[in-house]
């Protein structure tokens, strides 16, 4: 027997990427070279494409998706516990696939699910608007966990109140003497960045930019970026890391200079991850409740009648964070003061 024809056959047989057939099999914008092109495609091969069609209903199968950018971090892996926590008590499997944050992936995952009638969708989105308008052209039930995608307010979400979390992490340090405070973010964390400024202000602090770094999601990325930023900024007194892979880089780096830990730089990681105890000092952390999250989102999305996509704006479910102290900070050098060399 011939194996099935699927969405990505016709992306590679048209040239063009898995969104743009979802797109243009569900009715949405494209240029008319391209849907041309796509449609012959999928003439040729004969693809039927039962979740994206008019069927899409009669079709469903249940279940439910998850999406997430990488199963080996800690943080995720937690999320994705909590959906199948949820998912298994209400007796409904899950289909789990890895996004790697890149929307051509997301859209090829989200592709897959339609193929295989999934009725609903738990995603920590990469934050693209492309890859979600097939999907709820479509009539998949969608929610967010832990970030949003842009354009997609009115799409239920259940975040990590991440602006309680910063502005109490930047408080601790000030309070400790710290004025020279950075922080060291990545993608999808537009909102701690925006807490950390609006904290300092708030705190009658100056910011400086040249304190405010970004890493891409790999470890030579954030270790590059922690690592520009103690060579560069000698005279900063402590570092908040915008997650656990950036805080990891954070303490590499820091043991690479031969910088100690909180004596010439105090450091606080958000997301607490069980290495975070081991090392020497145990690291303070801004603990998001991650499982819970995903729990919460899994609740969310199965209570949600198949087909009910979007309505008005939904304000996201805030879920606490909670500042865990350890022995990673200590009291802010003094203005001139220098690290031993």
């Amino acid at each position: 027997m011939r194996a099935r024809t699927t969405i990505k056959d016709v992306a590679e047989a048209a040239g063009v990427g898995v969104a743009t057939v979802s797109r243009v099999l569900s009715g949405g914008s494209a240029s008319p070279q391209t849907r041309e092109r796509v449609l012959a495609a999928a003439a040729q091969l004969d693809y039927r494409p039962s979740a994206l069609g008019r069927n899409l209903r009669r079709q469903r199968t249940g279940g439910i998706g998850l999406l997430v950018p990488d199963i080996t971090d800690p943080f995720y892996a937690r999320v994705a516990d909590g959906v199948l926590a949820c998912a298994r008590a209400a007796g409904e499997p899950v289909i789990m696939g890895a996004t790697g944050d890149d929307p051509e992936s997301e859209s090829e995952v989200i592709g897959m699910l339609l193929e295989q009638g999934v009725d609903r969708v738990v995603a920590v989105p990469s934050g693209a608007t492309e890859p979600w308008a097939p999907a709820v052209r479509a009539g998949l039930t969608v929610v967010f966990a832990a970030r949003h995608a842009v354009g997609f307010d009115d799409i239920p979400a259940v975040m990590a109140d991440e602006r309680s979390g910063i502005r109490t992490a930047v408080e601790y340090l000030v309070g400790l003497g710290h004025r020279r405070i950075a922080h060291l973010g990545g993608h999808g964390q537009g909102q701690r960045t925006a807490a950390f400024r609006d904290t300092l202000t708030a705190l009658g602090l100056p910011v400086d930019e040249e304190l405010i770094v970004f890493g891409r999601p790999a470890r030579d990325s954030a270790y590059a970026a922690a690592s520009g930023l103690f060579q560069n900024r000698p005279d900063l007194t402590a570092v908040i890391a915008g997650s656990n892979l950036l805080g990891e880089a954070a303490v590499l780096a820091a043991h690479e200079l031969d910088l100690r830990v909180p004596r010439d730089v105090s450091l606080i990681m958000f997301d607490d991850v069980p290495w975070a105890e081991l090392c020497a000092p145990p690291l303070t952390v801004i603990a998001p409740p991650a499982r819970d999250i995903g729990y919460r989102a899994a609740e969310l999305v199965l209570r949600t009648p198949p087909g009910r996509g979007r309505g008005g704006r939904s304000r996201p479910v805030k879920m606490p964070t909670e500042l865990i102290v350890r022995g990673s900070c200590g009291p802010g050098r003094q203005r001139g003061a220098t690290r031993r060399s």
